[in-house]
C-alpha cells in the first residue's frame, strides 16, 4: 500500500502536488478538505475533477480513523479510541468548558516508551510515532463529534511529543494554519515529560506555541523514580534549559506536578520545588493523580493539594490546582491506555 496522506506535512504536501504536475493552490485546496472540511473520502472534494481525485486515491490513499469506542463522563469530557489505517488504536479527549470554550487533548503516539511509573499510557507498551496528519486530525473529529468549533489544544495525550518531534511540529503547523484549523498559537500547547533537546529546538520555533513540562518532583532521585524514562536529563539540566527557553521566547512555562500521598508530598518536596522555580517565569499545576487499576500510587487528599498551593504562592511561585476532567471514563491525565483493545 502506498502512503497514506496523513502521512505528509504540508510542505511534503506540496512536494507531491508539484510531483504530479499540479499548480500549487491544489495544495491548499486538498489540506483545506482534509482539516478544515475533514472530508471523509477525495469522492467529497467536490471542487477537484473526477480523474484528479482518481490521481490522488491512487498515489496517496486517504485512510480516515474509525471511531470504535467512545465513552462521556459526567462532567461533559468525551474520549475516543481511534483506530488507525494500520489497525493502530489511539486515544483523544475532548474537553468542554462551561464559558463555551473546547479543548482537545490529542495525542503524538501510540503507547509510550517513557515508563512514568504512575502513568497508565507507558503500561500498554509502544507501538509507533502518529503522523503529522493523524496528530492534527484528531483536532477536526472530535469537532465534528461534538458539534462545536476547537478553541484549544493540548498535546498531553498518548505519547513523548519530543520523541516525534517533526511529525509533532509539522502537526502544530496544520493546527495553527489560519486556512485550515486556525487555532492560534498561544492556545496550542506541547507537554514533554522533560526532553531536553526538545525543548531547545523548541525556543527556536517561530510561532508562540506554549510549553507545559512533567515535572512531579524537583528531587531528583524522586523524579527518577517516578519517570525513568527522563534519567538521562537531570533535574540541573533541564532548569538550565528552561532557563534559556525563558530568555529566547519570553513566553511562560508551565510545570505540570501531580501529587501522590507518601511520594512527592512531603515537605523537601515542596522546598525543592519553590527552589527550582524560583526566579523563573513559570507557573505550577498541581495535578490530583487520577487513579489507575493496580497501581501502588495514590492522591493526596484535597486539603493536601490546597495547602501546597498557598504555600508556593506564598512563596512567590504561582500556582493553582488543576480541575481533573474525565476521571470516570479513564480519560484523564494519565489514564489514557487503549483499554478497548483489550475488550475487543
Amino acid at each position: 500500500m502506498k502512503p497514506i496522506i496523513e502521512t505528509y506535512s504540508l510542505e511534503q504536501l506540496a512536494d507531491i502536488v508539484k510531483e504530479l504536475g499540479l499548480p500549487q493552490f491544489r495544495t491548499r485546496q486538498i489540506a483545506a478538505w482534509l482539516y478544515a472540511k475533514n472530508a471523509a473520502s477525495y469522492d467529497d472534494m467536490s471542487d477537484l475533477s473526477k480523474l484528479l481525485r482518481g490521481t490522488l486515491a491512487e498515489e496517496c490513499p486517504l485512510v480516515r480513523p474509525r471511531i470504535v469506542d467512545q465513552q462521556a463522563s459526567n462532567d461533559g469530557t468525551r474520549k475516543f479510541v481511534l483506530e488507525l489505517h494500520d489497525g493502530v488504536l489511539v486515544e483523544t479527549v475532548g474537553i468542554p468548558s462551561e464559558d463555551g470554550r473546547l479543548t482537545v487533548c490529542c495525542s503524538s503516539q501510540s503507547g509510550c516508551a517513557m515508563n512514568c511509573a504512575f502513568c497508565a499510557t507507558g503500561r500498554s507498551g509502544f507501538r509507533r510515532n502518529l503522523l503529522p496528519g493523524e496528530i492534527a486530525e484528531q483536532v477536526p473529529i472530535v469537532s465534528d463529534q461534538l458539534d462545536q468549533r476547537v478553541s484549544n489544544v493540548v498535546m498531553m495525550g498518548q505519547g513523548e511529543p519530543f520523541a516525534n518531534y517533526s511529525n509533532a511540529i509539522n502537526a502544530l503547523h496544520i493546527m495553527n494554519h489560519p486556512k485550515l484549523l486556525g487555532i492560534g498559537a498561544r492556545r496550542i500547547t506541547v507537554s514533554t515529560c522533560g526532553v531536553i533537546p526538545g525543548i531547545k529546538r523548541f525556543s527556536q520555533e517561530p510561532e508562540q506555541f506554549t510549553l507545559a513540562i512533567s515535572l512531579h518532583s524537583a528531587v531528583q532521585e524522586t523524579r527518577d523514580h517516578l519517570m525513568p524514562g527522563v534519567t538521562n536529563y537531570p533535574l540541573l539540566e533541564l532548569r538550565k534549559t528552561v532557563q534559556d527557553y525563558l530568555d529566547k521566547t519570553d513566553r511562560r512555562v508551565t510545570f505540570e506536578y501531580a501529587l501522590m500521598r507518601g511520594i512527592n508530598d512531603s515537605p523537601r518536596e515542596l522546598e525543592a520545588l519553590i527552589d527550582f522555580c524560583s526566579g523563573m517565569l513559570c507557573h505550577v499545576n498541581l495535578i490530583p493523580l487520577n487513579e489507575i487499576s493496580d497501581s501502588s500510587f495514590h492522591p493526596v487528599t484535597h486539603k493536601r493539594m490546597q495547602e501546597w498551593c498557598d504555600q508556593l504562592n506564598a512563596a512567590g511561585v504561582n500556582a493553582t490546582i488543576r480541575n481533573s476532567r474525565g476521571s470516570d471514563i479513564a480519560g484523564a491525565c494519565g489514564q489514557l491506555a487503549n483499554s478497548y483493545a483489550n475488550h475487543r
